[in-house]
């Protein structure tokens, strides 16, 4: 038969101790300890060390009782490009160019920033290719101005988008905006074959110069009889949902 063993009671003498160490215990509970060198390498004193310490403190607000975040911060050094090095705080942060769409041609940037912002097409992107190598369009033919008067305007064209009547496809293949609504002054129109007067071979491309109240647009255009020098036509609003503009 198994013999249970006898517990062994403490001695006094262990009883005393164990009341001793509990006494000398932290409010808090137990502490692990991890024993130390009573002299650190370069030959200071641990525990001079540890009695001389202080705890870090912060200074107080004595009109809220919080601790203070007044501190002043040091001016940040101005980077290249940049107009200062200041800190931004709610008084001076621009939250429109948070949200920001961007792109690289500064008109273009305004509108898709400003009164195209709801209106551009989902997934467009500015930035998009242009197709842009340099003047590859015969003088005084309608694609010679159409490109000519873009770049003096500022805007983005393409300089192999074909004949008249292929331009709207060929933007549209690179990514520019293209619809049948006149929206800014310098959209290139798009005549497709015979429309209006074009040639019924080549079709014609024109540029926007002004969109009237009434919703008619006022254009320049050339051709080769012209030698260069654009002419100028109106065309009412209901003609003008019948074309095709390229935006940007």
């Amino acid at each position: 038969m198994a013999r249970h063993k006898r517990k062994q009671r403490a001695t006094p003498l262990q009883r005393a101790v164990a009341m001793l160490l509990l006494a000398a215990m932290p409010a808090g509970g137990f502490v692990a300890w991890k024993a130390m060198p009573a002299t650190t390498s370069s030959g200071f004193s641990v525990r001079a060390q540890a009695a001389t310490v202080k705890p870090v403190t912060r200074a107080t607000d004595t009109s809220t009782g919080k601790a203070s975040r007044s501190q002043t911060r040091e001016p940040l050094p101005a980077a290249s490009g940049t107009v200062d090095g200041t800190w931004l705080n709610s008084d001076n942060i621009d939250t429109a160019q948070l949200t920001a769409i961007p792109a690289s041609n500064a008109t273009v940037k305004a509108w898709v920033n400003g009164a195209d912002k709801t209106l551009i097409p989902t997934g467009f992107q500015p930035d998009h290719a242009t197709g842009d190598t340099g003047l590859a369009y015969s003088f005084s033919q309608c694609t010679w101005w159409a490109y000519t008067r873009r770049h003096q305007l500022g805007l983005p064209v393409g300089s192999h988008f074909g004949n008249g009547a292929q331009w709207a496809d060929s933007a549209r293949k690179l990514g520019y905006w293209v619809d049948s609504t006149p929206r800014h002054e310098g959209d290139i129109i798009v005549f497709q074959r015979g429309q209006y007067g074009s040639s019924t071979v080549y079709g014609h491309v024109g540029i926007v110069e002004h969109i009237n109240a009434d919703g008619s647009i006022t254009t320049s255009e050339c051709g080769a009889a012209l030698n260069g020098h654009p002419v100028s036509r109106t065309f009412t609003a209901e003609q003008a949902g019948a074309l095709q503009f390229i935006h940007y």
